[in-house]
């Protein structure tokens, strides 16, 4: 009686975690892994370096060093310490490598040509010394790989437990509850995001007000496109992703978030006055103006 009773609650236990988690092992395991990664990396950046003001003593080695830190052991733990469900499968079939090149791909672009609308649209700058590519900072690259590897496998669970909610529903109210989960969700974090790193004075903006409000929309642009486009691979049964796949469709997420966010610099323009004296160095990016005169 003991053993059936314990049998019914092992099956509801999983029924639940179903809700949430993946169906796919190697899915299930990389998703918790880096879940549970997070806290290593947040509570050294927030935790530690932000409110302890320790950044005030760092020159560019200490910057790319913290980048360093945070980042590759979401690479090298899952590489040395394979879980238990990635143990029989080649390197390629395991999800935690799938996701690395996906969010790999989409936070290099984010960086290197995203970061420049942040410039002159919503006004942004970084003023701490560092090493850059393209007039972004490297340790930016690093440390936008683990926040959005965090943000991209939460919005898998938060998505799949609606997706399980509104199973039911009719076709269209099911569509609809969806959208409206990655609308909301992608502006809170956003905003999360944005209100996180407040109290580090060296990125800094011509309008707080406007950035956690207007600015927070700009930047859940990333995530619309690539919330519901991430939580696709190697979600289905019998449907594994295999890399090349992975890459094109990061690379297509990316091409989309430039095209919106283009049309909104063409169309809508800065969200407040940007001075001279905040103007990025560099125009950046070739299609912005002032690059032909650059060149010149």
């Amino acid at each position: 009686m003991k053993d059936k009773k314990e049998s019914v609650k092992d099956e509801d236990d999983d029924q639940c975690s179903g809700l949430w988690l993946a169906p796919n092992p190697s899915k299930r395991w990389g998703e918790i892994f880096f879940l549970c990664y997070t806290p290593f990396w947040l509570t050294l950046c927030l935790g530690i370096v932000v409110p302890f003001k320790l950044y005030e003593n760092f020159t560019e080695l200490e910057y790319l060093l913290l980048g360093l830190i945070s980042a590759l052991p979401s690479v090298l733990v899952p590489m040395l310490f394979p879980g238990k469900a990635d143990r029989h499968l080649d390197w390629r079939c395991r999800y935690w490598v799938k996701a690395t090149l996906w969010i790999m791909i989409f936070s290099y672009v984010g960086n290197y040509f995203w970061t420049h609308y942040f410039f002159k649209v919503l006004g942004a700058s970084y003023t701490f010394p560092s090493w850059r590519m393209n007039d972004i900072p490297h340790t930016t690259f690093l440390l936008a790989h683990v926040c959005f590897l965090f943000y991209h496998v939460t919005s898998n669970i938060i998505l799949r437990r609606v997706r399980n909610f509104v199973a039911g529903w009719p076709d269209k109210l099911q569509w609809i509850a969806q959208v409206a989960c990655i609308l909301v969700f992608s502006y809170f974090i956003a905003f999360l995001e944005t209100f996180a790193i407040a109290n580090f004075p060296y990125y800094e903006f011509v309008d707080r007000r406007s950035m956690y409000t207007v600015g927070s929309l700009f930047y859940a642009i990333y995530f619309f496109v690539s919330f519901p486009m991430f939580m696709r691979i190697d979600e289905k049964p019998g449907d594994p992703w295999d890399l090349s796949r992975v890459a094109i469709d990061s690379l297509g997420a990316a091409m989309l978030v430039t095209i919106i966010l283009d049309l909104w610099r063409i169309f809508l323009g800065p969200i407040v006055p940007i001075p001279e004296t905040k103007q990025c160095l560099q125009t950046g990016l070739p299609w912005f103006p002032g690059h032909a005169n650059e060149v010149r």
